[in-house]
């Protein structure tokens, strides 16, 4: 019994040492995706400023519409907005 006590609480320690590494992990990877989700906002900004003087560059930030009006499906401009949009919700979360 106490053999199977050590095995346990020798298992148990390299589960929280592991646990703490993947936690360090997690917060340089959150790091990383918070500066590029910032850097990813500031060209947005950029790029809305920009298509306000130039028509043939679409606002990302426009809330797209579900079907277009010729009834294809959406476009890969506006399944990036989605994403972007989803990324953010999930940052913020």
């Amino acid at each position: 019994m106490e053999r199977l006590n050590t095995k346990l609480y020798l298992q148990n320690c390299y589960i929280v040492k592991e646990n703490e590494r993947l936690r360090k992990n997690l917060q340089v990877l959150n790091q990383e995706n918070q500066a590029l989700l910032s850097e990813l906002k500031q060209k947005l900004a950029k790029s809305s400023a920009t298509s306000s003087r130039n028509p043939n560059i679409p606002d990302l930030n426009t809330p797209p519409a579900t079907m277009s009006p010729s009834g294809s499906k959406r476009s890969s401009q506006q399944k990036f907005s989605y994403t972007v949009l989803f990324y953010e919700s999930q940052m913020d979360g």
